[in-house]
């Protein structure tokens, strides 16, 4: 985990514009430090990964690595890929079906200029490290999708960078796999002391595999920061949604918060002005009528959409307050709720909290 004294090896300034789209990003990461960066598709996410590998000029800005400058349009610098100390894992991990396990590591090392028996010899040292030291002559079709990816993770760490590009690393598993893989991911990157950027589309990657995440929307920054930091204050819908949270805005009066449509909620705690409101999709209950006992923050609606996920069902509920609820799929069920049926749904008040929305 990255500390508060470690020093930043990355200092990036991306600026890139392609056609009518245009990332602006400014990113920081420190040695040892992991830093996951998500976002809808299309928001800038591969063109980032791309521009610190050199493999997308820069149109503005400036990205700087261990104090060495590798691309500076203002100052006509450009360090090609192959002169960065940069690694990169491709989501398809790109191994050579032809070669063994120890011959695609010791690619890399040969692609750097290392002779064939050092390359042999420190391909070895690292499937060793990686608990593949019996998978040294496997072919990649002979491997799972958990043992490629370290063979390809071998690959680039053996070429020692100080900055490792993962680009969507559990997007070829199972999902069977993914918890373990995810556990052996991080622990080697523990490990690893130079910088790591990791873009996935997937916050269950980021919570267990990154220090820090950083959400672009657009190609600007939506938000950074710990996992905690971010579901705590989540700033925009869809930092919320990827959170898995609910996300409204209001107006408070002491306890009561006043929506843009006029619908009102209680929460437990009092406020002031426009706040932020925060409701997880698990404290939202539906009933097919009114429930007894008439409690406060209690409105009819209609299902908009259902979603299932396993044993679990997420429930997008309409006006007036718009929000999801997470019931489970045996409640759909029993609830007999499909795509426009009237439904009444109900929240408790301290299962609110509220925040000052920030500008912008």
């Amino acid at each position: 985990m990255a500390g508060c004294h470690q020093i930043v090896s990355l200092d990036a300034e991306v600026h890139v514009t392609m056609g009518t789209f245009e990332l602006q990003l400014d990113l920081d990461v420190a040695d040892g430090e992991v830093v996951a960066v998500l976002g809808p598709n299309g928001s800038g996410k591969s063109t980032l990964l791309r521009a610190l590998a050199g493999l997308k000029p820069l149109t503005g800005g400036r990205i700087v690595l261990d104090d060495q400058v590798l691309d500076d349009p203002d100052a006509t610098v450009l360090v090609p890929p192959e002169r960065r100390r940069c690694g990169m894992l491709f989501q398809d991990y790109l191994l050579f079906p032809h070669l063994t396990s120890v011959a695609n590591v010791a690619f890399g090392l040969r692609s750097r200029g290392a002779n064939k028996a050092d390359a042999n010899d420190r391909a070895l040292e690292w499937l060793g490290r990686m608990g593949l030291a019996d998978k040294a002559q496997s072919k990649p079709r002979q491997l799972s999708g958990g043992e490629a990816q370290r063979v390809a993770l071998a690959r680039v760490l053996a070429t020692d960078p100080r900055l490792l590009l993962l680009d969507e690393p559990m997007a070829a598993l199972d999902v069977g796999a993914r918890g373990s893989v995810r556990h052996q991911l991080r622990s080697h990157l523990a490990e690893f002391t130079g910088s790591c950027v990791m873009v996935t589309h997937d916050p269950l990657d980021a919570a267990a595999i990154a220090d820090r995440l950083v959400i672009i929307e657009a190609g600007r920054l939506a938000q950074q920061g710990t996992l905690k930091e971010i579901t705590t204050h989540p700033r925009t819908t869809y930092v919320a949604g990827l959170m898995g949270l609910n996300l409204l805005s209001a107006r408070a009066s002491g306890t009561t918060l006043t929506l843009a449509n006029g619908a009102t909620l209680e929460a437990a705690s009092p406020a002031t002005g426009v706040v932020s409101v925060v409701i997880a999709p698990q404290g939202i209950a539906l009933y097919p009528e009114r429930p007894g006992g008439s409690p406060r923050n209690t409105w009819p609606t209609r299902v908009n959409e259902i979603h299932l996920m396993g044993d679990r069902a997420r429930v997008l509920v309409d006006e007036p307050v718009p929000v999801t609820a997470e019931i489970t799929a045996v409640s759909l069920a029993e609830l007999g709720l499909t795509e426009g049926s009237p439904v009444w749904a109900s929240v408790k008040a301290t299962q609110i909290d509220t925040y000052p929305a920030q500008d912008g």
